[in-house]
């Protein structure tokens, strides 16, 4: 199926001069949703993935259902002050401006093979945010997922040591 028709185009939004990528017609329609989910799930099928790091929020969107088909436990990354226990947390750049990312400490064990799901690569500043609370707890980052890749962002240039795939690139 092809999701890209599933992509609304909004100008200036969330400021002038952006052109925002808008998922939600993608997710309001369930043979697009699902194609989206199958074809993750079929790229990272013989991974053994042992936690599906999710960031928020669009990324649990992606990441839960990924976790469950993979057999894989989800574990949330979170803007500051959501995870009630203990947490590591790490602050990094976004085009207008910086943003912090928290992740439970306990959430992955040393050595546990983690793949890194969101709805978007931009710069790829909190997939890099994402990557080091995982590496900060021990665990393996073997892969980065995403269902649209702005490359003209170069995001996929800031994860050059990793594993990178979109279903769809710009």
């Amino acid at each position: 199926m092809d999701i890209a028709r599933f992509i609304r185009d909004v100008p200036d939004f969330p400021i002038e001069g952006i052109l925002f990528k808008d998922i939600t017609p993608l997710l309001g329609n369930a043979e697009a949703l699902q194609s989206t989910i199958d074809a993750l799930v079929a790229h990272y099928a013989d991974w053994r993935i042992d936690h599906v790091v999710a960031i928020e929020s669009r990324g649990f969107i992606f990441g839960t259902p990924l976790a469950l088909a993979l057999g894989a436990g989800l574990v949330p990354i979170r803007k500051p002050g959501k995870l009630p226990a203990d947490s590591v947390s790490v602050e990094y750049s976004l085009e207008y401006g910086t943003n912090t990312l928290e992740m439970h400490a306990d959430a992955i064990q040393p050595g546990e093979r983690v793949l890194v799901v969101d709805d978007l690569l931009a710069t790829g500043g909190s997939a890099k945010a994402a990557i080091s609370l995982v590496e900060q707890c021990q665990g393996q980052v073997v892969g980065t997922a995403f269902v649209i890749e702005l490359a003209f962002l170069n995001g996929r240039e800031a994860l050059e040591c990793y594993d990178v795939f979109s279903l769809l690139t710009y």
